[in-house]
């Protein structure tokens, strides 16, 4: 499995509508093909900081995702952050005695 994690600090000004759009599009992401989780967050430290998990059941599903208009409209809604995001990859290993568990 692969886990994409996007790290976002949004304008203040900007924070409900980034929130709403996002929010909305990841209960369109969690139905597509693949998809094994996606969740968005919102720091408890600072407000206008969120997290986009995202936990792929394949890198092939996961590569498709990133080429599809709902991942279009999320990168769109990037232009509401006041710095870059940050995307980082990860591999997911599940040893057999945890999945036991």
């Amino acid at each position: 499995m692969t886990l994409l994690i996007i790290r976002m600090n949004v304008l203040s000004e900007k924070r409900v509508e980034f929130s709403q759009t996002i929010a909305s599009l990841s209960v369109s992401t969690r139905m597509e093909k693949g998809c094994k989780r996606c969740d968005f967050c919102q720091s408890i430290d600072d407000e206008n900081r969120f997290f986009l998990l995202e936990e792929w059941d394949t890198q092939e599903h996961l590569s498709c995702h990133l080429k599809s208009d709902n991942f279009k409209v999320i990168r769109g809604a990037m232009n509401l952050l006041q710095e870059p995001y940050e995307e980082t990859f990860h591999n997911v290993f599940r040893p057999a005695v945890m999945e036991k568990i």
